[in-house]
């Protein structure tokens, strides 16, 4: 490696993009007020007027300046993902990926590079709600020494369309209606529907989201996978078919639909105050990215098309190789400016990373950064602190909106003697970025290819891979949706596409919809592949969050000991009474009330300890704390008995009480409940 190679090898600090963000963020606290001109200002609250109840002045600049700037403040919202929120982490590589890529930020373990990521939902405007039923994105900009990275992911491997072209209909279909703007966030309506009927590809993806894929729990607990096919090439120029995905440590988690709907009213936030907590308190989402490689002999190996986005690549086909970890550490400081301007494109690459003949991939090469370019204003976007490299960047683009680069040298073109030809391009074997030479052959037109035309097959392993309680919730996603749909027509015309998928599946749902069942039959297809159930994903306690009932006159020993067990595993513990301070012991323990029962509901938590006390209205209390015994019981939380709480639920003929720890009586109180509490769910308690 030359010289000048291993100057543009060179490894990114660790916190080379905060450094650079620190010179934009702006303390304003004990500072006096100014305009943007640094003129200090005597007053701020009265516009100028002639005489005290007179007129407002046309002189009066400060006002103008002052809301003709709020007047400003918004930009376009993103037509798709508008609602989300962005965290800043690192990326460590766990080895050396070169035998496959020569990206530099995959070229040796232990190498970090530091990271912006965004999520968010697709159908919903900026103001809707995070736990709406809906396919999520994760988009990840890696600050690469070779310039950015961009690698955007969804929360489930298909995508809802064959070819870009169909992407407007689709969204178009999915989004509220022309004439009320309703609904909001949802596509439980005939519009959508229709087009799920009328075009069988959509059924794939529409079926993840069905599943309790559609609601998660968390961002943190969040799968998400590229879809596109990419290609890795290596110094030696091989290129190999890729496909990417992230894997949350904490495995993956799903909320009830239930509990989604609810929370959407309850708290729009709750996935975004759910990361910010995590992320304040030292308990750092973590995902570590996985690779599924296919050399390009095997392009036809299959019996699918592996350039079908509507098309998964199954694990137990194609092993996915874990290759590093991205973990999020610290919380964005302005929204608008680190997670509203933000600005993801997949043609973003850097040598080492090719894009395929997947036609979805191609049609977004295009689509991104147009939209960026009309979202924020101007193609000088890229100067955006939050979007800015961290490596110089040079090349022959000059003016425009906003253009905040001052370039100095006045030969703006390429080629030219009076620069000595310079900014110069670079060879490969420098660290140029030149497209892999991929073979083509064919004639010109509007094709689809033959082999994307199975609908059914890879829908209906999804459906046999799933346990039976993800089997019934999935009924129960289908029948909510289209049990909202006026139309019959549409109404029947899904359930007998359902029919190819599975035929219970659409009986059962056509029932619940009022539909006549379907005279079709599923397609003859046993496979099932465990990687696609939630059933075996990892479980932990930890962030998991208890909602601590509990008034006056405790056992002070025992519930404090129990909430300090818990928070030293890393458990979220908040107190939920009657009113706000404090309660008080047997012992004169005193203990910080986080919620009353009237600013928090039990669909908030995971799991409810149930500790009983005294209050000023004890009538009320006793009824609010059933509540939440009732609501987790049904939900299948995790609930903590307090050794003064046993009568608050009791065994029964009609109960088991599985997932529920008493504490009287038990030495092992603590590490029973965080047992249960990492379980999360008790599907077998009736």
């Amino acid at each position: 490696m030359d010289e000048k190679t291993a100057r543009n090898k060179k490894q990114v600090p660790e916190d080379a993009k905060q450094q650079q963000l620190n010179k934009y963020r702006i303390q304003n606290t004990g500072k006096p007020l100014t305009t943007k001109q640094n003129l200090k200002f005597a007053n701020d609250s009265e516009i100028l007027k002639a005489g005290e109840r007179g007129p407002g002045l046309m002189q009066d600049w400060y006002f103008f300046e002052k809301f003709g700037h709020f007047s400003r403040e918004e930009i376009p919202e993103r037509v798709v993902h508008a609602r989300g929120y962005s965290a800043h982490g690192e990326f460590e590589a766990y080895q050396s990926m070169k035998h496959v890529t020569k990206a530099g930020f995959l070229s040796e373990a232990g190498k970090k590079t530091p990271v912006t990521v965004r999520f968010s939902t697709v159908q919903g405007p900026k103001g809707s709600y995070d736990t709406v039923r809906d396919l999520r994105c994760k988009a990840v900009k890696f600050y690469t020494e070779e310039g950015n990275y961009d690698l955007t992911t969804i929360a489930m491997p298909v995508l809802i369309v064959q070819d870009p072209m169909k992407f407007p209909d689709v969204i178009h279909a999915y989004q509220s209606k022309q004439d009320d703007d309703i609904p909001t966030g949802t596509g439980a309506h005939d519009r959508f529907w229709d087009y799920v009927a009328a075009n069988p590809e959509s059924l794939h993806m529409v079926t993840w989201v069905m599943s309790p894929r559609g609601i998660l729990r968390s961002y943190r607990m969040m799968e998400s996978w590229s879809i596109n096919t990419y290609l890795f090439v290596n110094d030696q120029n091989v290129a190999t078919f890729v496909r990417f995905v992230w894997k949350p440590v904490l495995g993956v988690h799903s909320l009830l639909q239930d509990e989604a709907i609810k929370l959407g009213g309850i708290d729009p936030d709750y996935h975004r105050k759910d990361l910010r907590r995590s992320i304040d308190a030292g308990l750092y989402p973590e995902y570590e990215l996985g690779v599924q490689l296919i050399p390009m002999e095997d392009e036809f190996k299959y019996d699918f098309d592996i350039l079908d986005p509507a098309k998964f690549w199954p694990e137990e086909l194609i092993p996915v190789q874990k290759i590093g970890k991205l973990t999020l550490n610290r919380n964005i400081e302005n929204y608008h400016t680190e997670s509203e301007m933000v600005a993801f494109n997949p043609a973003n690459v850097v040598p080492g990373i090719d894009f395929s003949n997947d036609p979805v991939l191609q049609g977004r090469l295009f689509a991104y950064r147009d939209t960026q370019h009309h979202r924020l204003g101007s193609p000088n976007y890229d100067e955006l602190p939050i979007n800015k490299p961290l490596c110089p960047f040079h090349n022959n683009t000059r003016r425009g909106f906003m253009r905040y680069r001052i370039d100095v040298d006045h030969v703006n073109y390429h080629n030219n003697e009076l620069a000595g030809n310079t900014p110069f391009t670079t060879p490969p074997e420098e660290g140029g970025f030149l497209e892999f030479p991929k073979p083509v052959e064919g004639r010109v037109g509007r094709w689809r290819s033959e082999s994307f035309n199975d609908f059914f097959t890879q829908v209906r392993i999804f459906w046999n891979s799933l346990s039976p309680i993800e089997k019934q919730h999935t009924i129960d996603g289908f029948s909510y949706q289209l049990g909202k749909v006026v139309s019959e027509d549409v109404r029947k015309r899904n359930v007998d596409l359902l029919a190819n998928v599975d035929k219970t599946l659409a009986d059962i749902v056509a029932g619940n919809i009022g539909v006549e069942r379907p005279s079709g039959t599923h397609v003859p297809v046993s496979t099932r592949y465990p990687s696609l159930s939630q059933e075996n994903t990892p479980k932990y306690a930890q962030t998991q969050w208890v909602g601590v009932v509990i008034g006056d006159g405790f056992n002070g020993q025992e519930v404090k000991r129990t909430i300090e067990f818990l928070k030293n595993n890393g458990v979220f513990v908040d107190l939920v009474s009657d009113k706000l301070g404090t309660v008080t012991g047997d012992d004169g323990t005193k203990l910080e009330v986080s919620y009353t029962f009237i600013t928090a509901s039990p669909y908030l938590f995971d799991t409810v300890y149930i500790v009983g006390g005294n209050a000023r209205n004890q009538a009320k209390f006793m009824q609010n704390a059933f509540k939440y015994v009732q609501h987790a019981y049904s939900h299948f939380k995790p609930i903590g008995v307090a050794s003064t709480a046993q009568n608050y639920i009791r065994r029964s003929s009609n109960n088991n009480l599985a997932g529920v720890v008493f504490a009287a009586n038990n030495p092992n109180f603590e590490k029973e409940f965080l047992q249960v509490i990492a379980q999360h769910r008790f599907w077998d308690r009736r």
